[in-house]
Order: structure tokens, then sequence, then C-alpha cells
């Protein structure tokens, strides 16, 4: 009499779908459980000792109006305008603002100009159109 059944002789297949269930709900499950460190203990590496308090220029304010065209200094300038104004004025930086109902193409367009020409752009930016 035999109390065991012997095995088949072919290897039997591993099913993996199980395995994957299991691990899953590990990962959900220790997601869910773990405690993120405060950001009051975060260290910042944010020495500020070696630069000097002193503010050089403040960088032209430029920005882009409904119309796509650029305002700097009270007066309206066409992409193509603006660019050796900038240039002939030696601004190498500048802060770049829209208008709430500026289009996103002429925003980018305006980037992108700016960037070939040298000149970095740094956006700012503006408030949300009232509703």
């Amino acid at each position: 009499m035999q109390l065991v059944e012997p095995r088949p002789n072919r290897p039997i297949p591993i099913r993996i779908t199980p395995l994957i269930d299991v691990v899953f709900i590990l990962l959900v499950f220790f997601m869910l459980t773990t405690r993120l460190l405060p950001v009051d203990y975060l260290e910042l590496g944010n020495d500020t000792s070696q630069r000097s308090t002193t503010a050089g220029d403040p960088r032209p304010e430029l920005r882009v109006e409904v119309d796509g065209r650029i305002l700097w200094q009270n007066t309206r300038y066409s992409l193509q305008e603006l660019v050796p104004a900038l240039t002939a004025a030696g601004v190498s930086e500048a802060n770049l603002e829209t208008a709430p109902e500026a289009s996103l193409a002429s925003f980018t367009r305006t980037l992108s100009t700016l960037d070939n020409a040298g000149i970095t752009p740094h956006w700012k930016r503006s408030g949300t159109p009232e509703s």
C-alpha cells in the first residue's frame, strides 16, 4: 500500500499570477503605512554665506501682450524689433511675464527667440484671468 502518490515525470508549471498579486498587495500596504520624514527636518544645502548681499542691476521686465507684442519700458515692440533693442541696451537676461489672456504660442515664440538671441529669459508667472 502506497500512502503518497508518485510525482509525475513532467515538470509542474509555476503559476506566477498569484505571486504578482501578493507583491502588489504588499506594495500598496507598505506605501500606505510608511511615514515619511517631516519637511521640518530636511536639511537643505542653501549656504549663501559665500554670496554677496548686494544685488546688481535689476533684470528688465518684458510682458507678452494678448496680440503677441512685447511691452518693455512702456513701449510695445514686435518680436523682430525687441531683440535688436535688447542687444543694443546690453541686456543678457530678462524677466518674461505674460498677460493672463496671452496665447501659449506667443509666449513660447518669445521665449525661444530670446533664448536663440543669447538673452536668458526667466519666466515669471502672473495671475490668472478674473472670471
